[in-house]
């Protein structure tokens, strides 16, 4: 049986993009052919607004303590800041 099947190398095995009718551990040749990713550009739906982001960012009304992104990883693994000498 011959079959052409596009496949993703994710840095240690090659995992086919759809399912093969194959039987575990079946012995199968591999001719690599890399396939170079496409470019496409995107139409642009009218002007965009500069900053229109920040804008929608504002309107969500978050809380949060003041010096969240300095200690963002104290927050995040131990819910509050942590002392230099803890």
């Amino acid at each position: 049986m011959e079959k052409t099947v596009d496949a993703t190398f994710d840095g240690e095995v090659f995992r086919p993009n759809e399912p093969v009718d194959l039987a575990s551990n079946t012995k199968v040749k591999v001719i690599i052919e890399e396939k170079k990713l496409k470019l496409v550009e995107v139409p642009k739906k009218g002007k965009a607004e500069p900053y229109a982001f920040f804008k929608y960012l504002r309107t969500l009304k978050l809380d949060g303590p003041i010096d969240f992104s300095t200690n963002l990883d104290d927050y995040l693994y131990h819910g509050k800041p942590m002392n230099d000498d803890e």
